[in-house]
């Protein structure tokens, strides 16, 4: 027989991108998901392959020093019956000089770039030939993969949607903004790649990274550290939270994180500025996403920052409700962390599912700033002892606050007040713009038989009370929403639950604020010192807040703290009521004009209306949306936009994808910055 010559070869790149969902990824490059064959075409000259005579074995190889013992090689022979454990290839068809095999890589392969190796051989004579690199992705479709998810649905919005929203603002006005994760965008998957690449394991030891890059806790927890540059590890984000920005990107302007993620390669691996928490979240949620390993981003409300470990926060007020900075221990308005969907096999049962990861650099975990992969379930059960990091989170979600007020002669009394940390747990709901609150899988109903037994465990004694048991009860609430521009009224409501007549000291005190909890200067305050409250009576103080007051020092996460002291002059006794005020930007108007079919062109009117008294200055729009704007479209305007006055300009944009889409777009100007707004596009399939 003459030698089997191979001629040329066809890795179908878009029929294995279309079985293994990664078409959106192109069609340049083969990306399939370990467990699922994939088929590729061989062609050879002179004469076809004759089963019996000719051997034909694969070579694939991931990684700079690929070994078979580290499971980052593999050498396999066309066989008649796919192999269940490791790499197989099976002979699908043949056709004259043509023949198509199916190769499948096992469940538990590594993931990362591949080169595949045919090799050949007629008798003694040996040829092998490089046909090309391929992609190895983990598989959310396939019940032996570890990340494996039932639900279609989930699969969907949690591997494939490429957009979604991150809830913002606050626990009693909840906001979501649009983002833009773009994890099937030009060139991401292979920044993915670099990052798994550039982590310090890697650096260290090549040969041991790439074996572990088989087991999705390993990359969630390598992805944590990295996205965050605290470590001097290549990390993609620099952190800052002093509303100086001026040296880089605000945190409030970014829609996405592909232009993030592209920054960082572009610039050699230097930390892109800046980040906040919602930025690492998006950006680690992208990175898992790419990988394959289902992920969304969620939100914790009032989420306690606990330094020392004791699941206790104390804050210091003076008598006038301002913080004394004594304590590092700080409750952030809101926190956002991942959580990603994999099982456990290094735990006992019963801790497979949602893990959180949290990629904002707080504090150190064995050495790194990075935090999980925690199971959600360890953390509602207070199993603190779990791998990794359960007595943060636990803390974040369930840290007692207590406020001590401290008197002018420096003695300090200890507040009395109802429970705030970890509420309104929240996430996009699959396949929906709604918000899905998902605190039940964090903790146990507060004040519930379980709550009491879960603390036990962790040794954590709770000391806030329930509402109903308070003397005097002090809340702050709002008449109506607070706009940007405009002014707007608090007010302190009280209630005597008691049989007696009450005579208190009431202290109202407004400063503008950040979401990590630092505060600016005082922008509203009101002392009265002689409320008197009938038994079983509510009075209501109010507070005007002023634009001329709080607009200068108002930071670009738009919040005003407000605090009231009820001290009551009998007993002494101190109650304390925090409410942050979210201050809402104006709307952004999105229409669409033209019927929206892929390739084909289509236009945005894009508006918003300044609601200042003065004009902006250096205004600009960002517009971005996967499948729909190819990369970032930015307008700056050369007028200013005077009060009242709209800001208006026309968009054309080719999608060139089909589905549902987002259109996302962010306002920047001088006074107004980091506005938000989005609309939904269906783009109908181009005609065949």
């Amino acid at each position: 027989f003459a030698d089997l010559v191979l001629e040329t070869w066809d890795l179908q790149c878009e029929r294995n991108g279309r079985e293994h969902r990664t078409a959106e990824m192109g069609c340049q490059q083969l990306v399939v998901r370990r467990g699922q064959p994939f088929t590729i075409t061989l062609h050879f000259s002179g004469r076809g392959y004759e089963e019996g005579v000719d051997k034909l074995a694969f070579n694939v190889e991931t990684g700079p020093c690929p070994v078979e013992t580290s499971g980052t090689r593999s050498h396999f022979a066309v066989t008649d019956f796919p192999e269940e454990s490791g790499w197989s290839a099976v002979v699908q068809q043949q056709d004259g000089g043509s023949l198509s095999i199916s190769l499948c890589s096992p469940p538990n392969a590594r993931v990362g770039r591949y080169s595949l190796t045919l090799e050949t051989s007629t008798g003694y004579q040996g040829t092998s030939c490089h046909i090309g690199d391929f992609i190895l992705l983990f598989n959310a479709w396939h019940p032996e993969d570890t990340v494996f998810l039932r639900d279609e649905d989930e699969r969907c919005e949690y591997v494939l949607s490429q957009q979604g929203l991150i809830y913002q603002g606050t626990r009693d006005y909840i906001t979501s903004t649009p983002w833009n994760f773009g994890q099937f965008e030009d060139d991401i998957l292979s920044i993915c790649l670099k990052l798994l690449d550039t982590n310090p394991k890697f650096l260290r030891d090549q040969n041991r990274d790439c074996s572990r890059r088989n087991d999705p806790v390993y990359i969630g927890r390598v992805v944590s550290a990295m996205v965050n540059c605290n470590d001097e590890d290549w990390g993609v984000l620099a952190g800052r939270w002093d509303n100086h920005y001026e040296d880089g990107m605000s945190p409030m302007a970014w829609i996405g994180s592909v232009d993030i993620l592209k920054r960082w390669k572009k610039f050699g691996c230097q930390p892109v500025k800046y980040g906040q928490c919602w930025v690492f979240a998006a950006v680690a949620c992208t990175v898992m996403r790419c990988l394959g390993i289902p992920s969304r981003v969620v939100t914790n409300y009032n989420s306690a920052h606990d330094t020392n470990g004791n699941l206790v926060i104390d804050r210091y007020l003076n008598e006038t409700g301002q913080e004394d900075r004594r304590s590092r221990d700080m409750i952030w308005n809101f926190h956002c962390w991942v959580e990603s969907w994999m099982a456990r096999p290094d735990l006992a049962p019963g801790y497979d599912g949602w893990q959180a990861l949290d990629p904002t650099p707080q504090e150190k975990s064995e050495g790194v700033f990075c935090c999980g992969p925690a199971p959600v379930r360890a953390i509602k059960e207070g199993d603190l002892q779990l791998k990794y990091d359960i007595p943060f989170i636990f803390a974040e979600v369930n840290a007692d606050v207590v406020y001590w007020v401290v008197q002018h002669d420096g003695s300090q009394k200890k507040s009395t007040h109802s429970s705030v940390v970890g509420k309104n747990i929240s996430t996009k709901s699959v396949g929906r713009d709604s918000r899905e609150d998902i605190t039940h899988t964090y903790k146990y109903p507060e004040g519930s038989e379980k709550e009491r037994e879960v603390f036990a465990k962790a040794e954590h004694k709770k000391s806030s009370l329930r509402e109903e048991d308070e003397g005097l009860h002090l809340k702050i609430k709002l008449s109506e929403g607070a706009n940007n521009g405009c002014d707007f009224n608090v007010f302190a409501v009280i209630n005597n639950n008691t049989d007696t007549d009450r005579v208190c000291r009431l202290m109202l005190c407004a400063r503008t604020a950040g979401y990590n909890g630092t505060v600016g200067p005082q922008c509203g305050m009101k002392d009265l010192l002689n409320v008197t409250l009938a038994p079983r009576a509510e009075k209501s103080v109010p507070l005007c807040i002023l634009y001329e007051k709080y607009g200068e020092s108002l930071t670009q996460d738009n919040l005003i703290k407000v605090v009231a002291l009820l001290t009551e002059y009998q007993t002494g006794d101190v109650v304390v009521a925090i409410r942050d005020v979210y201050i809402q930007n104006p709307e952004i108007k999105i229409r669409i004009l033209g019927e929206p079919m892929q390739k084909r062109k289509l236009v945005a009117e894009i508006s918003l209306v300044n609601p200042l008294a003065v004009p902006l200055n250096n205004c600009m729009f960002v517009v971005e949306g996967a499948g729909l704007t190819d990369g970032q479209r930015i307008k700056e305007l050369e007028e200013p936009v005077e009060p009242k006055a709209e800001a208006k300009f026309r968009l054309d944009f080719v999608p060139h994808q089909a589905g549902l889409r987002k259109l996302m777009v962010d306002f920047e100007s001088d006074k107004l910055t980091g506005v938000k707004g989005y609309r939904n596009v269906i783009i109908a399939p181009q005609p065949k």
